[in-house]
């Protein structure tokens, strides 16, 4: 429970002041976790995108602290290789919706449009986690609301930029996967706040990189080739990917003084603004969307009910709280 008290009072603390984090899909409000509904011994399966990535990290030792608070719930998480391994999630959500072994689901979906098919006529409890799925078997969807929380950090960026001389307040955006209902909601927040804050996003150059470090580096080089005179704001999906554009710019004059925004609030990403290689992220409260998620789905088989989106919360960090939130990071894993 230690680290559980520590989570949410982090997060009533960053996110206090930015109630615009809330939900942009359907439902309102934010259920906070209690970690008390009475259950019996039920067990509850976490399908995550991947576990093969710090984000997803939190996600899981978020999704066991519940167990670990609530003994008789058994939580088994498993996920992809890979953000883009569509085959190999869907043959795992295949494979336990039919084996009887499980009283609940909780889904982060690579293709909801497919998981809405896989999931038809389910009858156990779903909720969605991260990702919401359009589908009536899902009970709730609990996540960040991507599109207000970009767009808080869109905000930011623009007066970050100003603030680093920047006179054409230009931003191009580095997605994750194109089509990709999350990916979409944030490029949608991102071009809001950039635009409301009086810069100007060049939507018709978005670079799509599979949310993947690799392609983001491929992607910030030929925006490098196409604007030799500098961008001043670099927004992504993920804050990988955000610093290996970081990366890919270093060097190059013109890009000394671009504001690369990442979303998540990794490790990594503090590290990287601590030592001035990423500038800020727009964090979700990872660790806390996993706890909420399988409280949900326990709630669910009691008959309690639930809002139809729960709001884990977010924050933009920069080097004036990287610190704080590098020291809680670290907490949720033990280390």
């Amino acid at each position: 429970m230690k680290k559980r008290l520590l989570a949410m009072l982090l997060a009533g603390a960053m996110c206090a002041s930015l109630a615009a984090c809330g939900g942009n899909t359907t439902g309102g409000g934010t259920e906070e976790p209690n970690g008390e509904s009475g259950s019996e011994g039920y067990s509850i399966d976490v399908i995550l995108k991947t576990t093969a990535s710090e984000y997803w990290g939190y996600v899981k030792a978020g999704a066991e602290a519940y167990m670990a608070d609530n003994p008789d719930v058994k939580v088994e998480v498993k996920g992809a290789s890979s953000e883009t391994a569509y085959d190999e999630q869907q043959n795992m959500i295949e494979t336990d919706l039919n084996s009887g072994a499980y009283d609940a689901f909780v889904i982060a979906p690579l293709q909801a449009d497919l998981v809405t098919t896989l999931i038809s006529g389910q009858t156990a409890p779903i909720i969605a986690v991260d990702t919401d799925i359009d589908a009536p078997e899902v009970k709730s969807f609990v996540g960040t609301g991507n599109e207000d929380a970009a767009a808080m950090g869109g905000e930011a960026a623009v007066k970050a930029a100003q603030e680093a001389g920047w006179t054409e307040l230009k931003a191009i955006a580095i997605s994750g996967v194109q089509g990709d209902s999350t990916a979409t909601a944030r490029l949608t927040g991102y071009q809001k706040g950039i635009e409301a804050a009086g810069g100007t996003f060049l939507a018709d150059e978005t670079q799509y990189a599979d949310a993947v470090a690799d392609k983001a580096a491929t992607s910030m080089e030929a925006i490098m080739q196409n604007h030799p005179e500098g961008i001043a704001m670099i927004v992504c999906n993920n804050d990988d990917m955000a610093m290996a554009a970081a990366r890919a710019a270093k060097g190059n004059e013109a890009y000394a003084n671009t504001v690369f925004v990442g979303f998540d609030g990794i490790q990594s990403a503090c590290t990287a603004i601590l030592n001035g290689e990423e500038t800020m992220s727009v964090a979700q409260e990872a660790y806390d969307m996993g706890y909420m998620a399988v409280d949900a789905a326990v709630k669910a088989l009691n008959g309690e009910e639930i809002k139809e989106f729960i709001d884990s919360g977010c924050s933009v960090v920069t080097k004036d709280n990287a610190q704080e939130r590098l020291d809680t990071l670290k907490s949720y894993l033990g280390e």
